[in-house]
């Protein structure tokens, strides 16, 4: 395995008396795109501070290529920023925002200046810019150019606070693929901060989910969606349909009163679970035909599908995305595969569940043989 760029070591951060940071244990690959991913007051933009050298840890180490920087200044840190405001000067054309850093090291001639500065700009797609006022760009422009800014250092890592949220729903998607476009061109580490699932989902290699000062879990966006570990992660990410149920045994759960054949095994015969079934995952057919029945209470259109909310005979509500809309206070019938249902234990943690998955794939392997 290589080493990664950036190592977090048991890193505790206290603030008085107030513990924002529990312990995180995060490596960072070269080359990746990540995202620390949860609700404002997690601690995701503490951790991008302390990896940039604005905070120190409280406890625990940061490591850059295997050697500690915890007393190394932001300035000699080959990390750069990009923050959610994206910090430009207004009195300065876009050329001169984006060597600013170069030309307060002192040690480039004017013409290394401007060539790293056009280099940059090409880079992120702003040609023919340079001379262009900050007020006279969109907020798109303006967010390449603060990117343009950090690149133009050859930093090994760029660190981005939130830099989409300040943008309308239409520029925010289309900055999403130019963001994962430029991480894969340029080849460094992107470690990316958001509370929005959608753009972690859409642009990540690996997602680190986070609540209350620790990583819950972490993993591929498919293995955070379809495998989330416990209940807050299913709830955060994504849409999902929450039971209380039993797994009555390896590859049988049981739920709102019947037994289901599943996907999962590990458990202990008959223990409490949690089961996730999604709402794209459940298809509407006639009550016969259905391994559950539910009565329509209500619908919108949301542009691709409608979303439909329906209630069994045991008041649990469920939402259902489909393609074709129902009537209200029509009966119908609910059904889905195996796979689509996902059994989470009560009280896992991501080494459990690991340890689980692990016994869990061995087994499907000894009996493949």
């Amino acid at each position: 395995m290589t080493e990664p760029i950036i190592r977090l070591k048991n890193v505790v951060k206290r603030y008085d008396e107030t513990e924002v940071l529990k312990g995180i244990d995060i490596d960072l690959e070269q080359g990746k795109f990540y995202t620390l991913l949860g609700p404002s007051g997690c601690g995701k933009t503490t951790i991008l501070r302390i990896i940039a050298g604005f905070e120190d840890a409280t406890e625990g180490d940061v490591l850059f290529n295997g050697k500690r920087i915890n007393d190394l200044p932001a300035n000699k840190r080959k990390v750069n920023t990009v923050f959610q405001n994206y910090a430009l000067f207004p009195h300065m054309n876009v050329h001169d925002n984006v060597s600013f850093g170069l030309r307060l090291q002192k040690k480039f001639s004017k013409q290394e200046i401007d060539d790293r500065v056009a280099t940059a700009l090409n880079s992120v797609r702003l040609k023919g810019y340079a001379d262009r006022q900050i007020s006279e760009l969109s907020g798109g422009q303006q967010q390449r150019v603060a990117i343009a800014r950090a690149i133009v250092m050859n930093p090994k890592m760029l660190l981005l606070d939130e830099p989409l949220s300040a943008l309308d729903a239409k520029l925010r998607r289309d900055m999403q693929y130019e963001l994962r476009d430029l991480q894969q061109r340029l080849g460094i580490t992107f470690l990316f901060v958001t509370h929005d699932q959608e753009e972690a989902l859409a642009m990540s290699d690996e997602i680190f989910v986070m609540n209350n000062g620790n990583v819950l879990q972490s993993g591929t966006p498919v293995d955070i969606y379809d495998e989330p570990i416990n209940h807050f992660v299913a709830d955060f990410i994504g849409e999902s349909n929450i039971l209380n149920g039993t797994m009555v045994q390896d590859y049988e759960v049981a739920f709102v009163g019947k037994t289901f054949e599943c996907a999962d095994a590990g458990m202990r015969p008959n223990e409490p679970v949690e089961v996730v079934l999604r709402p794209e995952d459940l298809d509407i057919t006639t009550v016969e035909a259905g391994k559950l029945s539910v009565t329509i209470d209500s619908q919108l259109f949301r542009g691709d599908y409608y979303e439909i909310v329906a209630t069994d005979d045991d008041k649990n509500e469920w939402l259902v995305h489909a393609t074709n809309p129902a009537e209200e206070g029509q009966k119908v019938g609910l059904t889905f595969d195996p796979y689509d249902i996902h059994v989470m234990r009560l009280h896992e943690t991501e080494a459990d569940f690991d340890a689980r998955l692990e016994k869990y794939e061995d087994a499907e392997e000894e009996a493949g043989q």
